[in-house]
């Protein structure tokens, strides 16, 4: 595979222009496409070919670039996506096309500037919505592989693309290219994250930050760059949850309407907890304004709320979440109180607020009396960071 000479991938790109140009015209004219097996199957033959002699061989690699292949199969992907027909055949073809890009980008960066030149952003707008699973997976494959922090840019500019990520991994949760585009590059980019985070419905922002928490209970230990970001998500995260956690008390009205929106709020929380938990996030969280103050009276509010038996809050309330009852008065509560503690860790300044301020929280986690034992025993051990002095 490593001798095979230039002259051969040529004749491969000239069986491809002529079957592009067939494929053209039957994009130009419907009553053609049913004449088009045979051009699908040899065009599918080549982009395998082309593929194979792809792999983990850079000198066939640069090879096929040189030649212009990459912009003749992005071309070809595109009028793929045109053609009005379902058949096996186109998409073996477009499945075959994707993994050839992939496979020439791989390990490589010339191959992948080119790439990025051909496919952004039409390849990626057009093919992350397409509705084969195997299309989309490639194609994130590809976004993969180019990506790097200039193109980051590049995609601040073209916000549809970052949020077909997400909505692709919320549809696609098994696939693991989408996640490992959100993980290893979005989440690398505080300037993306705050510009995508604008835009997303509250669905979309749910699951990116579940990713987001992913990121930081896994198993592998975050780096400096990684917790270099965190900070940069950490404002985004604590203004908006400043700004917007009372919309939860919404639910208590029986205001369902908005489920989505609280969802994406009490999701706020759990991300804050997790970060108010790492020692270089946790600092920067204690002194953020208005961070504590509001954890504090959004947990008096729900104390407030707690003896209506109709409440969301209250322990015998569900609300439906992704397919599962979740308890809200138990989940939500008690991370208010984990992130009031996280707060009071070794922080004076933040426990004479809590414990001396007319606000206090202490007698709204005392009366914790309708959450189980177990969770209270728990809970208690977190509440003695408000007595901890430094």
């Amino acid at each position: 595979r490593e001798t095979a000479p230039r002259t051969i991938f040529q004749r491969v790109l000239d069986i491809l222009k002529r079957s592009a140009r067939t494929v053209e015209l039957a994009c130009r004219d419907p009553s053609r496409v049913e004449h088009l097996a045979s051009s699908l199957q040899l065009i599918t033959e080549c982009f395998r070919c082309l593929r194979n002699a792809c792999i983990e061989c850079a000198v066939n690699q640069n090879s096929i670039r040189n030649l212009d292949t990459i912009g003749i199969a992005v071309d070809l992907i595109l009028l793929f996506r045109e053609l009005r027909v379902e058949q096996e055949a186109l998409l073996t073809a477009f499945r075959c096309g994707l993994q050839f890009l992939g496979n020439i980008a791989s390990r490589n960066e010339d191959s992948q500037a080119i790439v990025w030149v051909h496919a952004f952003p039409e390849l990626f707008l057009s093919c992350l919505n397409h509705p084969d699973k195997k299309i989309v997976a490639y194609c994130s494959m590809i976004l993969f592989t180019s990506l790097n922090s200039e193109r980051m840019k590049e995609l601040e500019e073209n916000l549809n693309i970052a949020i077909d990520v997400i909505e692709t991994h919320q549809k696609q949760p098994e696939s693991e290219w989408p996640f490992l585009i959100i993980t290893d590059h979005f989440l690398k980019s505080p300037e993306l994250v705050r510009a995508m985070y604008a835009k997303m419905s509250n669905q979309e922002r749910v699951t990116l930050l579940d990713v987001l928490i992913a990121k930081m209970v896994g198993e592998e230990p975050l780096t400096k760059d990684d917790t270099t970001a965190l900070l940069g998500h950490a404002e985004l995260i604590a203004s908006t949850f400043v700004d917007q956690c009372r919309v939860v008390l919404k639910l208590t009205a029986g205001q369902h309407d908005d489920d989505e929106e609280a969802l994406a709020t009490i999701r706020l929380l759990d991300v804050l907890c997790e970060m108010t938990a790492n020692t270089d996030l946790l600092s920067y969280l204690q002194v953020y304004p208005g961070l504590l103050e509001r954890a504090v009276d959004l947990l008096r509010l729900i104390h407030v709320t707690a003896n209506d038996t109709t409440d969301i809050f209250n322990t015998s309330a569900c609300i439906r979440a992704e397919g599962d009852v979740k308890n809200m008065a138990e989940g939500f509560r008690s991370h208010l109180i984990r992130l009031i503690g996280n707060m009071c860790y070794k922080n004076k300044d933040n426990q004479d607020k809590t414990i001396v301020n007319k606000n206090r929280s202490v007698p709204y986690v005392l009366d914790y009396s309708n959450i189980s034992i177990s969770s209270r025993s728990f809970e208690m051990d977190i509440i003695l960071n408000l007595w901890k002095l430094s």
